[in-house]
């Protein structure tokens, strides 16, 4: 369900980056670039919350009653819900690792950057997520393409 956009002066930012706008768009639709300004603004300026403790936390971001969010980009490449530590070479998904995730959070806050710098946040609450898991819509490890996210958050 779209909750919000973020929005952003690309050409100001640019200029106050001293960089290119073309490198400054391709470093905002890189996931593990983002993450981190998205998080921080949607804390801030949407939940009216805080930032985890630290970035080992198995969440991101508490929102004004304290409840846990994890936040995600859904890049070109797609998304994925389970934990960050199961993604990335040499590393497997574990179904009770992402159980554990689910039953801690109260949801995901996911930021479309493929289309910054205009970017449409989503909610999706973990019994959601616990639904699409059940009835097969994520796979075997919870990584969907961009445009299988797009549906499912249409739905």
């Amino acid at each position: 369900m779209l909750i919000t956009t973020l929005t952003w002066d690309l050409e100001g930012l640019a200029a106050e980056l001293h960089i290119p706008v073309i490198d400054t768009l391709a470093y905002f639709q890189d996931g593990r670039k983002a993450s981190f300004i998205i998080e921080r603004r949607l804390a801030y300026e949407y939940l009216q919350g805080k930032i985890a403790e630290s970035e080992g936390a198995s969440y991101d971001v508490f929102d004004r009653d304290g409840k846990k969010w994890e936040v995600r980009c859904l890049t070109k490449r797609g998304m994925y819900f389970c934990p960050s530590y199961m993604k990335g070479k040499g590393r497997v998904f574990e179904e009770s690792g992402f159980l554990d995730k689910l039953s801690e959070v109260e949801g995901y806050l996911i930021g479309k950057i493929t289309d910054f710098p205009t970017v449409p946040i989503y909610q999706v609450d973990s019994s959601q997520v616990m639904k699409w898991w059940r009835r097969g819509d994520l796979g075997s490890s919870t990584q969907i393409q961009l445009n299988k996210a797009q549906t499912l958050f249409q739905a």
